[in-house]
């Protein structure tokens, strides 16, 4: 068994045991929060594919995810609700129909679509110039999504959405995209995504196309962020285009930044770890609360411990708590120094 696959198989044996802890504790919201962690999964992993192959923060990631929740939310809510749903239609939409599991990977494809039409241009920018338009794109589409009423229907929640999102699917969809993300990495378009973010002046006398290596890297991030946002969409039934924002890409580039965003293991692990926190975190809130060991409400306690916690991480580790090395790597380094 070679290095990869031994990254592979640790990293879902990971999911693996969760599902079985999930089945075996049989409590409605340990599954919840398995479920979420890890549709998470889908989420960070399709962001390292971007980001930590070219080095490039990129914020409109979120927007992409929304970008498929909503594609899926269009062709799966059922006839009979669609008036409700989304009384704006426009009347060539309202025959659109297609089963919940095709909606979600279509849901990818058209996030991939957009991303691939959108992102070219801004390719071409390199470290504070690409963060802001990274930004800039997730403002756009945050925009159309809050505005676009006959297809979103605007800022007010959409609703009917088959729940059709279980753990054993969030499970099989995360596990695979570990393995789409790390046989990208491995790929040579990977290694060449990786020359530019390392020195993008040498690898551009090397002859690299660096906008179009870092397009097609862009294009993979968005689909799997357009599969885990049919996911999330799927579990949660309802949403707006709010909870496409800022809230959730802090919470998802935090899981990435502590994690560390140079390998699959550390994508990972970050949901893991910062899921983990957040969940006792929230169980701290709520105990304090009920005490009344304050004069008022503990509101925000979770994101304020996220954000130290990244600065720390930042600050002491700034490649992340996994930076180099996949736990594929690590396992053959352990049984060499064993033989040997």
């Amino acid at each position: 068994m070679n290095r990869h696959t031994l990254t592979v198989a640790s990293l879902c044996g990971l999911l693996l045991m969760l599902v079985f802890i999930s089945y075996a504790v049989d409590v409605r919201v340990f599954t919840r929060i398995a479920t979420t962690l890890c549709i998470n999964v889908v989420m960070v992993v399709g962001l390292q594919s971007f980001m930590g192959n070219t080095g490039i923060l990129s914020f409109a990631h979120i927007g992409f995810m929304g970008v498929g929740a909503y594609t899926s939310a269009l062709l799966t809510i059922p006839a009979q609700m669609r008036g409700m749903a989304l009384p704006d239609l426009y009347p060539f939409m309202e025959g659109l129909s297609a089963s919940p599991i095709l909606a979600i990977f279509l849901g990818g494809i058209v996030a991939a679509v957009v991303a691939a039409a959108v992102s070219y241009p801004l390719m071409r920018l390199s470290d504070a110039a690409a963060v802001i338009t990274s930004f800039a794109l997730l403002v756009v589409l945050h925009t159309v999504m809050l505005h676009w009423s006959e297809v979103t229907n605007g800022p007010r929640t959409l609703f009917g959405l088959p729940a059709i999102t279980s753990l054993p699917l969030t499970a099989i969809v995360a596990a695979g995209a570990i393995a789409v993300a790390l046989m990208f990495k491995e790929s040579r378009l990977g290694i060449l995504a990786r020359a530019t973010r390392d020195d993008e002046t040498a690898a551009r006398a090397m002859g690299i196309n660096t906008p179009r290596v870092r397009w097609l890297a862009f294009i993979l991030s968005a689909l799997l962020a357009g599969i885990g946002g049919g996911l999330w969409g799927h579990f949660v039934g309802s949403f707006s285009p709010k909870a496409f924002y800022l809230k959730e890409t802090f919470v998802i580039l935090g899981m990435l930044v502590i994690g560390g965003p140079g390998t699959i293991t550390g994508a990972v692990l970050g949901v893991f770890i910062v899921t983990a926190a957040f969940e006792s975190l929230r169980t701290l809130e709520v105990v304090l609360n009920s005490a009344q060991i304050f004069s008022g409400q503990v509101v925000g306690f979770t994101e304020i411990v996220l954000a130290f916690s990244m600065i720390a991480v930042l600050a002491l580790r700034p490649g992340g708590l996994v930076p180099t090395r996949e736990i594929g790597d690590a396992i053959v380094g352990l049984i060499r120094k064993r033989k040997g």
